[in-house]
């Protein structure tokens, strides 16, 4: 047994509201800066819908994530090294800006230098990309409160996928979509066996070992952006400006000073539980490899240790775990959520990067 500890967040899904604050504020201190307009480290979808970028949970498209060959063993789901080493100048996985969306602003100075005029002045939009102007069709929150409206319902590859392999049902869970919504915010999962870490040709990558949060070395990124097609949830952007790729750094540098994400600091609903949880990296592998995908939740399950277990507290010590980290995964309420009330999900457990 190897502990090892890990930052992890719990949503109260039932306690947002859909105001999209978090994802404002997060907006404003970390993609508030040219080369990545279009990027939102945190964002929040209406469910069922396409989310942000369009389909980002269709992996039969983006071969995100992680599965299993011939022998049982987990590979990446694009591909082994020589596949991907063929693509690296031409990913056919890649999302591209119309996927996400074209970011604009408005030419606010039309109103105020605008000349005396029978008709009241409009600011037009304007691309921040080319700075000409342009039409709006789509945005990071575009089916905002539409989901299960027959234009967006439909188009969830979750809805999809569910409609192939059980077609019976299909009419009764449409009418049931048509009815019900929900709001799912998404930031980064920061996973136990992250296939964005295992995809970077030039190793910039990398999951910290004391908290687990998973982050990108400017110095080393090149920008092949393997991360960004092989994350399954799509939460590794290309900054277009700098050549590099950009992520949520789960706002380290202010859990370094004891205090929380932006995120979940102006959360209007307080529906984010942050805290650390203590896991067994040894068994991260095995349980990834899980054969069938119904049992990989219980899976993921097994890898979380008792905070209060005597034994598990000197193996955490025996791998130098600050004893103020074990004493705070005794006092958070995120292992009870998850493990004891079973309350909390992982989201897509099915991609085998055991998200957090």
């Amino acid at each position: 047994m190897r502990v090892m500890a890990q930052t992890a967040m719990v949503m109260n899904l039932d306690k947002c509201i859909g105001c999209h604050t978090c994802s404002v504020t997060c907006k404003q201190a970390w993609t508030n800066r040219a080369g990545v307009e279009y990027v939102w480290f945190n964002n929040v979808e209406t469910r069922p819908g396409q989310g942000y970028p369009r389909r980002w949970q269709d992996q039969e498209r983006w071969k995100g994530g992680w599965t299993l060959d011939r022998r049982g063993r987990l590979q990446l789901k694009s591909g082994g090294r020589l596949k991907r080493l063929l693509s690296i100048f031409g990913n056919p996985q890649m999302p591209t800006l119309d996927d996400y969306y074209e970011p604009w602003t408005y030419d606010y100075d039309m109103l105020l230098s605008a000349p005396a005029q029978e008709h009241t002045p409009v600011a037009r939009p304007q691309s921040l990309i080319t700075g000409r102007p342009m039409k709006i069709e789509w945005g990071s929150n575009w089916d905002d409160d539409l989901g299960g409206a027959p234009e967006h319902g439909p188009s969830d590859p979750v809805v999809q996928k569910l409609e192939e392999t059980q077609p019976l049902e299909k009419r009764i869970r449409m009418e049931f979509e048509k009815t019900f919504m929900f709001y799912l915010p998404r930031i980064c999962e920061h996973c136990l066996n992250p296939s964005c870490v295992a995809a970077c040709p030039s190793g910039a990558m990398y999951k910290r070992s004391e908290d687990g949060i998973v982050l990108v070395d400017q110095d080393r990124c090149r920008g092949w952006r393997m991360c960004v097609s092989n994350c399954p949830y799509k939460k590794v952007y290309f900054n277009h400006r700098t050549g590099k790729a950009e992520k949520c750094t789960l706002c380290y540098p202010r859990l370094e000073v004891g205090l929380p994400t932006v995120c979940s600091e102006t959360c209007v609903g307080r529906l984010r539980y942050l805290g650390v949880i203590l896991y067994d990296a040894d068994k991260v592998a095995a349980a990834a490899a899980t054969p069938d995908p119904q049992d990989l939740y219980e899976a993921q399950l097994d890898l979380l240790l008792d905070p209060d277990d005597p034994e598990v507290v000197r193996g955490a010590e025996r791998e130098g775990i600050p004893r103020d980290w074990i004493e705070a995964a005794q006092r958070s309420p995120v292992f009870a959520l998850i493990k004891e009330f079973r309350v909390a999900l992982p989201l897509h457990p099915e991609y085998r990067t055991m998200p957090r």
